[in-house]
């Protein structure tokens, strides 16, 4: 099967085993929203409505897969805020964060809200979170998103992620930043093919940029995701070698009970630092999930 990921045949493993994933439907993963409700009680719920749910780790107790589940968001603890439908990829940023209790954390690239309402309660509704959502016609789901999970700890704004004021530094810094989204893709038919984003030449430029800015934000001890959800090295480790070329910038170790694959030395014609090779990628095939990047980052020394 031929497919506009060709060009990545060289790096993702197994790419033949890559191919077929892209024929498989995303499945429904689960986030229990602590926040309601304890994960036990949730699953006992559902249990009771014909609804099985299966951990994907035993490290990460609120978050499941739900294989039978072909309309989760017309369950009533959807509505009420027990359950968030996220991909699993998804979840592990925030994991990989890790932000504590009582801390400032900005989000820079906000909206839907799914990753926000997971900090919040990562954080136990507590400390402030900054919820930055730069189109104002994305602020509509983005709160209502927050609202039906309990978030009280959250403010919205809606500058620009890469101008952001400079005035408040932060413990925390999500930077899940636009991109041309390859890792979403699935064939659901034969007729099914990836459209490439508008504008998908200038991303780097504007991801490099959000970066920056987002180090910038840092407190001294300070903490940063910089995550994609695409295959594409030039959205990716070339955005955090950027950085680390610009900036007095180190990456640290990704700790997560999932498994992933390390960042690229080199594409193309181009190599990167050592450092990247701590930097994580997920493929479909390997997680059953979206694909996805990301890269834990912090102040060197």
């Amino acid at each position: 099967m031929k497919t506009v990921f060709d060009r990545y045949r060289e790096i993702i493993p197994d790419f033949s085993a890559f191919q077929e994933s892209l024929r498989q439907p995303v499945p429904v993963h689960f986030r229990v929203n602590r926040l309601k409700i304890e994960p036990q009680r949730l699953v006992q719920r559902l249990k009771a409505k014909g609804v099985h749910l299966q951990r994907v780790s035993k490290k990460y107790e609120t978050l499941f897969l739900a294989p039978d589940l072909e309309r989760p968001g017309k369950l009533l603890e959807y509505f009420l805020g027990y359950v968030h439908t996220q991909a699993l990829t998804s979840c592990l940023a925030c994991i990989a964060l890790c932000p504590r209790p009582g801390s400032y954390l900005l989000d820079m690239c906000a909206s839907p809200g799914g990753k926000t309402s997971h900090l919040a309660q990562l954080m136990e509704n507590t400390g402030l979170i900054i919820a930055n959502e730069p189109y104002p016609n994305r602020h509509v789901i983005l709160n209502h998103t927050l609202s039906r999970m309990g978030v009280l700890n959250t403010v919205t704004a809606a500058y620009r992620a890469e101008l952001f004021p400079l005035k408040q530094r932060y413990d925390y810094i999500l930077a899940d930043v636009p991109c041309s989204g390859e890792g979403t893709f699935r064939m659901m038919s034969q007729r099914s093919n990836y459209i490439e984003r508008k504008g998908k030449a200038r991303l780097p430029e504007l991801q490099k940029r959000i970066l920056l800015r987002a180090f910038d934000l840092l407190k001294e001890n300070g903490q940063l995701i910089y995550s994609t959800c695409t295959y594409n090295p030039d959205e990716n480790e070339s955005v955090v070698d950027y950085l680390l070329n610009s900036r007095d910038a180190e990456l640290l170790s990704v700790d997560l009970d999932i498994q992933h694959e390390p960042g690229l030395r080199e594409w193309e014609k181009g190599a990167y630092g050592r450092e990247i090779h701590r930097a994580v990628r997920f493929y479909p095939h390997r997680l059953n999930s979206v694909g996805f990047f990301m890269a834990r980052i912090g102040r060197r020394g």
